[in-house]
């Protein structure tokens, strides 16, 4: 975290608690249900899906916001204030959480969504592993279950409730992800070759027998840059394995995989048809859901490469 996003978190917490410890009158609703805060769109997603109508849930990180380059606000540092549960998709890709917690004075419990996940090895900029770790769905799959044991925990009286949706959504993923393995069935392996803005697809790679010939930014983190020898090796690397696109991301900006895209003489897909990498979408788009999200992926690498 860099030391004036610290310094902005210590110096708001005081103002935001006091507020915060003033209160407003609770409805019925509000009563009844779980005050869960949810770090990245994914997360807030599976605690959505997982606690149904007896949470409510509050998303840090908006839709195609770069996560790796997140810096909290005052009014994250009062929702973890009075929350009952926090949720993190974890694998250190949430590195300004432990100081905002510590700044809202949060002491209750905090789901790492990332326990029992096999990792991939990370790079000099993520030491703790790659942390897309939900491109997999099988990874999503222990991710919502970690979910659902700390939403029972600290509700025991839905507990019921929130075994019967892990059980119906763990089925939903199930269903992607052999939707995904028949997708690319129909792809020769040649073609599976896949370039992208930043290293987020590690685990898709893996899962589903694809080539990652490598990425405009030269990190699992998007605040590293790409050299220009790197450049230089990135298009060579291109044109060698007869990779046939350049996939942008929808948080990140497309520029430099334009140029790369030109000096390559491949494709760039991007616009509405560019990958959700570290975000979902906004609401009413194909990316809104975890679920649609990866469905759009697919659909979009397949009808690329396979054209």
């Amino acid at each position: 975290m860099h030391a004036g996003t610290k310094r902005k978190i210590i110096l708001s917490a005081a103002l935001l608690l006091g507020l915060a410890a003033c209160g407003h009158p609770a409805n019925s609703a509000a009563a009844t249900t779980l005050a869960v805060v949810a770090t990245t769109p994914q997360v807030a997603d599976f605690v959505r899906n997982i606690g149904g109508a007896d949470v409510a849930v509050t998303q840090i990180i908006k839709a195609g916001v770069d996560p790796h380059e997140y810096e909290p606000t005052p009014a994250d540092i009062r929702a973890i204030s009075q929350a009952k549960l926090v949720v993190k998709s974890g694998v250190g890709l949430e590195r300004w959480l432990d100081q905002t917690i510590q700044s809202a004075g949060f002491s209750g419990p905090v789901v790492d969504s990332s326990l029992g996940v096999p990792l991939r090895k990370g790079d000099d900029e993520t030491t703790d592993g790659d942390p897309h770790i939900w491109h997999n769905p099988r990874n999503a799959k222990i991710m919502v279950t970690d979910i659902e044991k700390g939403l029972a925990s600290a509700d025991p009286g839905h507990a019921d409730a929130y075994a019967r949706n892990l059980a119906a959504y763990a089925a939903q993923l199930d269903h992607l992800d052999a939707d995904n393995v028949a997708a690319f069935a129909r792809l020769p392996a040649d073609d599976r070759k896949l370039v992208t803005n930043h290293d987020a697809f590690g685990y898709y790679v893996d899962r589903y027998h694809l080539q990652f010939v490598g990425s405009v930014i030269p990190s699992m983190d998007t605040s590293a840059e790409l050299s220009a020898k790197q450049l230089d090796d990135l298009v060579a690397k291109i044109k060698a394995t007869g990779a046939k696109a350049i996939f942008t991301e929808s948080s990140l900006p497309p520029k430099t995989a334009d140029a790369i895209a030109r000096q390559a003489a491949v494709k760039v897909i991007g616009g509405d048809d560019a990958l959700y990498g570290d975000s979902l979408g906004p609401a009413g788009s194909p990316g809104a859901t975890y679920l649609g999200a990866e469905e759009h992926n697919t659909q979009v690498i397949v009808s690329a490469l396979g054209g």
